[in-house]
């Protein structure tokens, strides 16, 4: 073809050279901008698995089956539990890293979260890269029970007395490396006590030794502390917040007696896998925020003795990394690790 039939049509009407990236060029000027993908338009395509690392009946689980019955009417797919207990939780975050980030694996963690890397080495995710933070459900503080036997009825009194009798006085905790146990060391070391630590397997043994009074007191979770701070088997001195915890609004804080800096809290809260597009992410945080703030959903949080939280991805960023930080701080000082 020569040069100056290049750009002719079959009519012989001649193109000017780059005709067709101007024709290309106005196009996009005039034609209206891209629609967003369909992933986050349409989400959710079919039922969405929310992977629960820990056993059924649990408070995770059961925060878990709420949030899940409130994303199912919200977003008009079934939301399904999925109850993959073992390792503290890293069996069921090993699998929910390997999940397609199409929002249709989810995973309900709580604070072991935050602490199992510190622990181990071989723990199957990065808390800060392998994960998007969704929503930040709730959260709770620890309370700190002795037995009815034991004489102290305050913060103070109880450092006097085990002041007085330095690696004589035990307490429980629910295995090395738990909230409890790590709440126990960072109690000691800041108010420079020495226990005995007396690990045990799950929260509901060792409190069955509090109650008999095999062990003289624990941190034990909000939820499970209350039926037995009713009927008076076991006496809360303090809860673990920097503020007093609604359900026991008559119980000062550790913050309060005597250790301004005390703070553990428990939490649970939705993530997805790392790659999950923000639209989906925005969509569940927003169905969430609407689902959980209604009385319903505030009532069935406060009977488990827990607090709303309803942080959305960004506030829930800063409040994980601060958690990661401070737990790696508090295992450092227990020596729970294990390289």
């Amino acid at each position: 073809m020569s040069t100056a039939s290049q750009g002719r049509t079959q009519s012989g009407f001649h193109w000017p050279r780059g005709g067709a990236a101007l024709i290309a060029a106005a196009a996009a000027v005039l034609l209206p901008a891209a629609a967003p993908p369909a992933c986050a338009q349409d989400y959710p395509l079919r039922a969405v698995r929310l992977i629960v690392p820990f056993a059924p009946g649990g408070q995770v689980d059961t925060v878990a089956r709420i949030a899940s019955a409130a994303l199912s009417q919200a977003l008009g797919r079934q939301f399904v539990v999925d109850n993959r207990p073992g390792a503290g939780g890293n069996l069921g975050a090993g699998i929910a890293v390997k999940a397609e980030a199409d929002g249709h694996t989810l995973i309900m963690v709580s604070s072991s979260f935050a602490i199992n890397p510190s622990l181990s080495a071989h723990t199957p995710y990065d808390p800060r890269r392998s994960f998007v933070p969704v929503h930040l459900v709730a959260t709770a503080p620890n309370v700190l029970l002795v037995h009815p036997s034991l004489p102290p009825r305050s913060v103070k009194e109880l450092v006097a007395f085990v002041r007085a009798r330095p690696g004589k006085v035990a307490y429980a905790s629910s295995g090395v490396g738990t909230p409890p146990h790590l709440a126990g060391e960072l109690f000691a070391s800041m108010a420079k006590l020495k226990f005995v630590h007396v690990p045990y397997k799950g929260g509901g043994p060792a409190t069955v030794d509090l109650i008999t009074g095999e062990v003289s007191l624990m941190f034990l979770g909000m939820a499970p502390a209350m039926p037995h701070v009713a009927s008076g088997r076991l006496r809360p001195l303090a809860t673990t917040g920097l503020r007093r915890a609604s359900a026991l609004p008559k119980v000062p804080t550790v913050a309060e007696s005597g250790f301004p800096k005390f703070e553990i809290v428990n939490w649970i809260g939705l993530l997805a896998p790392a790659g999950t597009a923000t639209g989906i992410v925005e969509r569940l945080h927003g169905a969430l925020q609407k689902g959980l703030a209604s009385p319903d959903g505030m009532a069935r949080l406060a009977k488990l003795g827990l607090d709303r939280a309803g942080l959305g991805p960004s506030e829930y960023r800063a409040f994980l990394d601060a958690e990661v930080d401070k737990w790696a701080g508090v295992v450092k000082l227990s020596g729970a690790a294990n390289r």
